[in-house]
């Protein structure tokens, strides 16, 4: 299963292409897509569409994963981030495939054991996990924590499934 995590910003886009093969994940890529703050925010959007886009074509994931908004104190910023947002869930829904969703907490939690650990923290346990990972910026870091995340939480749904069929049979 390859799996693709999305970091939505509206100035940086991180994105991470994991493979999934049993218990053992493996790097492909990551980086991040820029808009430039000078262009009007349709233009910005459009921008990370197409560089998303050019992503998803290139790599070919199977899935996708996208963190959630968190709510900020300026509201003009979590609404332009929303936008963003919107972009990395159209991206991977236009291409016809599942896009799961977690929250940045269930992400740290995940990837390092603990909810609220620092960036620093993230980091370290994506480098271990990813030996020899060549990392593009923090937001491409998010987004490799974001896929990691979602390839533990398919594979456990995958499990329970399995369980529940052979219940039943």
């Amino acid at each position: 299963m390859r799996v693709m995590g999305i970091d939505p910003g509206l100035r940086n886009m991180g994105w991470g292409i994991i493979d999934v093969q049993g218990p053992r994940i493996s790097h492909v890529a990551n980086g991040v897509c820029r808009s430039t703050s000078a262009d009007d925010l349709a233009t910005r959007l459009l921008s990370l569409f197409d560089q998303l886009t050019a992503v998803l074509e290139t790599y070919g994931p199977d899935c996708a994963a996208v963190e959630q908004t968190f709510v900020n104190k300026d509201a003009v910023a979590t609404l332009k981030l929303g936008q963003a947002r919107s972009v990395a869930l159209l991206v991977p829904a236009r291409a016809g495939i599942p896009i799961g969703e977690y929250a940045p907490n269930a992400v740290k939690k995940t990837v390092v054991g603990v909810g609220h650990a620092a960036k620093q923290q993230v980091e370290h346990m994506i480098k271990l996990q990813l030996p020899g990972v060549k990392l593009s910026g923090p937001d491409a870091v998010d987004a490799l924590a974001i896929a990691i995340t979602h390839s533990y939480h398919a594979q456990s749904s995958s499990r329970l499934q399995d369980a529940l069929k052979k219940a039943a049979s």
